[in-house]
């Protein structure tokens, strides 16, 4: 793997512990390894974004005003992030950002200045793969009990965790891609 132009990682339950359409900044708790993770990017001058559906504020379960408070509580516990781009559409509405369409890696890219093919995004199912790819851009699954089975089968890169992701992509240790391929089952909406 080239080394990237930036790392795309999706929010809920790859950075921080996913809370269903979570509007309360106090209730963001980062994932295991977190911290250490995007400071490896940036202390190798490798840029960072957040790719997100929320699609609680389509649903009208959340206000764009929430999903930035917690955006911001992320940014002030692991970032700053160099991006955030966040799909505010419900499911049916078909839109080019929700994940897995590609809008949201492309944009990130755009803001960034650097080209889709240059980035990685790290993620959790399989919309955050199918981004990826219909974007260009190189896909890393972090399985949780949530992961299909068939998601983390279809995957083209598996780590047991967001810290082994990160060293993968960083070369630093590439056997972590060889990881658990153990996954539960269930989505998140």
């Amino acid at each position: 793997m080239t080394r990237p132009a930036a790392v795309l990682f999706d929010r809920d339950d790859t950075l921080v512990e996913d809370v269903p359409y979570n509007g309360d900044p106090d209730l963001v708790r980062p994932v295991p390894g977190a911290a250490e993770a995007v400071r490896l990017l940036r202390e190798r001058g490798i840029r960072t974004a957040v790719v997100s559906n929320q699609s609680g504020i389509g649903r009208g379960l959340l206000t764009e005003a929430q999903v930035r408070a917690v955006n911001a509580r992320v940014d002030a516990l692991l970032g700053p992030f160099d991006v955030w781009a966040y799909c505010p559409h419900a499911p049916a509405d078909g839109c080019g950002c929700r994940k897995p369409a590609p809008g949201l890696v492309t944009e990130a890219a755009r803001l960034m200045g650097v080209r889709p093919e240059d980035c990685v995004l790290i993620g959790d199912i399989g919309a955050d793969m199918g981004a990826a790819l219909a974007a260009g851009a190189r896909g890393v699954l972090v399985p949780t009990a949530r992961t299909l089975p068939e998601e983390v089968a279809a995957a083209p890169v598996v780590c047991a965790d967001l810290l082994g992701a990160v060293r993968h992509v960083l070369l630093d240790e590439p056997r972590a891609a060889a990881g658990d391929r153990a996954a539960g089952s269930g989505r998140r909406g």
